[in-house]
């Protein structure tokens, strides 16, 4: 049992990641931490520190069924806040994607965050609890090579606005974090490569730099983040109905989040190209041409 704290359940917290780095600072927080991975053992060092740790691969029925059964152990039957972090990053051109890849991505990404929710949503309601989305800027701001990536987190940010009003008469809020650029390892478990004839093998070089960009360019630390995203989620219900010091719906943090939110009320040539300028699509095109003679 959870010894009367309240209680948040994590998704993807190995270490290195974002997910890691949010059980930390819910810890601080005196909320009991309830971390998951594929391999729970990663855990460890969270374990040590007090938290719970359960093995969870949110694409498996019988894994969140399971994980359900053991969070309902550890709490009693209920859950304060749900952290749906666990995610991949898939790159490739559009051109290239191979759609058993897409199909993975989608069910870690979309389906996964869709199952744990319908698991979960009891228990939050016993809690009046919080459903916090980890979502990112590339749902709303052109992504290079990132078509498969940034289409997950559209489909996340408008399976949310649905979702928060569907749980609003059950007391439960859902938040989303739009999240720029943060340090991590994500980059390092990046395994997608070019495959042989791509239109873009004369940038093959500016492609696997590319999978760097969120490490390069201006990237939050990620203790950082996580603080200002646990400093949010625990504001709870707020006062006056919600209208003052609640968890917002919407929280934008990270490297260039705030350029990206600002992004949304200009024409949308702007935000692309500030991300054709940021991505060196100049280079890009001018190899491209000269790759096909057109130095057009």
């Amino acid at each position: 049992m959870a010894s009367g704290r309240k209680t948040v359940l994590i998704t993807g917290c190995t270490p290195g990641g974002i997910g890691h780095a949010l059980a930390l600072k819910f810890h601080e927080a005196d909320y009991h931490v309830i971390a998951t991975a594929r391999r729970a053992e990663v855990l460890e060092e969270l374990t040590k520190m007090g938290m719970s740790a359960v093995s969870l691969d949110v694409t498996s029925s019988a894994s969140i069924e399971k994980c359900k059964a053991q969070v309902t152990e550890i709490t009693g039957g209920t859950l304060d806040i749900l952290v749906n972090n666990a995610g991949l990053l898939y790159m490739l051109p559009a051109t290239d994607i191979d759609m058993d890849g897409v199909r993975a991505t989608f069910e870690t990404n979309v389906f996964g965050v869709m199952a744990m929710c319908q698991a979960f949503i009891p228990l939050l309601i016993r809690a009046r609890g919080l459903v916090v989305q980890i979502s990112s800027i590339s749902a709303v701001a052109a992504d290079l090579y990132a078509s498969v990536y940034s289409a997950t987190k559209g489909a996340l940010n408008s399976y949310s606005r649905s979702l928060r009003l569907e749980l609003r008469p059950f007391g439960v809020r859902v938040m989303v974090a739009v999240t720029g650029t943060v340090r991590s390892r994500i980059a390092a478990k990046i395994s997608q490569r070019l495959p042989e004839g791509s239109l873009y093998a004369p940038v093959d070089d500016l492609y696997v730099k590319r999978h760097r960009f969120s490490q390069e360019t201006v990237p939050m630390d990620t203790d950082v983040y996580a603080a200002k995203i646990v400093a949010q989620a625990v504001k709870g219900e707020g006062w006056l109905g919600g209208w003052l010091g609640r968890s917002p719906d919407w929280y934008w943090t990270g490297g260039l989040a705030r350029r990206t939110w600002l992004g949304q009320y200009f024409p949308t040539s702007w935000t692309e190209g500030m991300t054709a300028a940021l991505s060196g699509n100049d280079e890009i095109t001018k190899r491209i041409h000269a790759a096909q003679g057109n130095t057009a």
